[in-house]
C-alpha cells in the first residue's frame, strides 16, 4: 500500500503533467520546515482552472483516486478546497484553488524539496515564512484553539530562527490580520 508521502508525490506529478502550478502546504510543509508530525491528509494550493478539471479527474481516476468533477468545479468557482481520495488507502489530498494574492505568492516562492529518502523525487513545498503566515491564518479561522497549528508555528520559528525573512512574514501577517498572533508566537518561541 502506498504511503502518504508517495500519494502526495503522485498527485504532485499529475498536477505537473497537466501544467498546473502547485505548492504543498499544511502539515507536510510545517514538518519539512519545523517539527515533524503525523498527518491525516495532505494540503496543496494549486493554480487549477475550471477548464482543467476534466483532465485532472480523468488522470487521477485512472490512478485509483476518487475525485468528483462537479465538486471540484464548484470548489474552484467558490475558492474552496476539493479533494482527491486515494482509494486503496483512503488517504485524502485537499486541493485549494489559488485565487487570492497570498496563495499566488506561496506558489511563486515555493521551494523544490526531496521528501522521499533515497530518491531524487522533487515536490514543491511552501517556504518556512509562508507556512508560518498560513498556519497563523488557519489558527485564527479555527477560533485560535488548535494546538497543532500553534505548535507547528512555534516549531518553525524555533528551528528556522536565524534564517527567517521577518519582513515578508510581518507584511503578510499585517495584510491578513494576524500580526498579533505573530507577535505572540515570536515571544513564545
Amino acid at each position: 500500500m502506498a504511503t502518504p508521502t508517495e500519494i502526495l508525490i503522485e498527485v504532485a506529478r499529475v498536477l505537473e503533467g497537466l501544467q498546473i502550478p502547485y505548492v504543498v502546504v499544511g502539515s507536510f510543509a510545517s514538518s519539512a520546515r519545523g517539527v515533524r508530525r503525523a498527518t491525516v491528509d495532505a494540503d496543496i494550493v494549486a493554480g487549477v482552472q475550471v477548464k482543467q478539471v476534466p483532465d485532472l479527474v480523468k488522470t487521477l481516476s485512472s490512478l485509483d483516486y476518487y475525485i468528483d468533477d462537479l465538486a471540484a468545479r464548484r470548489a474552484i468557482e467558490s475558492e474552496r478546497a476539493f479533494n482527491a481520495i486515494h482509494l486503496d488507502s483512503a488517504f485524502k489530498v485537499d486541493i485549494y484553488a489559488a485565487r487570492d494574492d497570498f496563495s499566488k505568492v506561496e506558489i511563486e516562492r515555493r521551494m523544490p524539496e526531496n521528501i522521499l529518502p533515497n530518491s531524487d523525487t522533487i515536490v514543491y513545498i511552501a517556504t518556512a515564512e509562508d507556512t508560518v503566515v498560513a498556519k497563523l491564518v488557519w489558527f485564527r479561522k479555527g477560533g485560535e484553539v488548535s494546538d497543532r497549528q500553534w505548535s507547528d508555528v512555534l516549531g518553525i520559528l524555533k528551528i528556522q530562527k536565524g534564517t527567517l525573512d521577518y519582513d515578508h512574514i510581518t507584511k503578510w501577517c499585517e495584510q491578513l490580520g494576524v500580526r498579533d498572533l505573530l507577535d505572540k508566537a515570536k515571544s513564545e518561541a
